[in-house]
């Protein structure tokens, strides 16, 4: 794959990334319709949720899922979304992508997720049987 594919692979992906973040602002903001409000919730939820609908290992399809559903999803809330309501969600999101990044943070919510996966493979073992 070429370095001029790579970069604008890695750029969408970036854009991506802070669209969700700004469908999550959107999913916080009072003025956004109940419905919309779900709607952004699940949708970055979702976005920046480790675990997929389709995983990721499975060949073309596990990527399928962040490749169309994300954006549409994306699209769809913004659509949706008074646009007073997406400039304010926009700024909010460019002020927390500049901040540093937590790999405390990280390191929680991935032993939480283990955690969890954890407490459910035991679960499954003690009462599975």
């Amino acid at each position: 794959m070429s370095t001029v594919t790579f970069g604008r692979l890695r750029a969408a992906a970036k854009r991506i990334q802070h669209d969700a973040l700004t469908v999550y602002f959107v999913a916080r903001d009072s003025n956004t319709p109940i419905v919309v409000r779900l709607l952004a919730l699940a949708i970055a939820a979702y976005a920046m949720s480790p675990i997929d609908l389709i995983p990721d290992f499975i060949p073309i399809l596990g990527y399928l899922d962040d490749i169309i559903l994300v954006p549409l999803g994306i699209v769809l809330v913004i659509k949706l979304t008074p646009s007073n309501v997406i400039e304010a969600s926009r700024s909010k999101a460019a002020k927390v992508a500049t901040k540093p990044i937590s790999h405390v943070a990280a390191a929680v919510v991935i032993g939480t997720w283990l955690l969890c996966a954890a407490a459910f493979g035991y679960w499954v073992w003690e009462y599975g049987r």
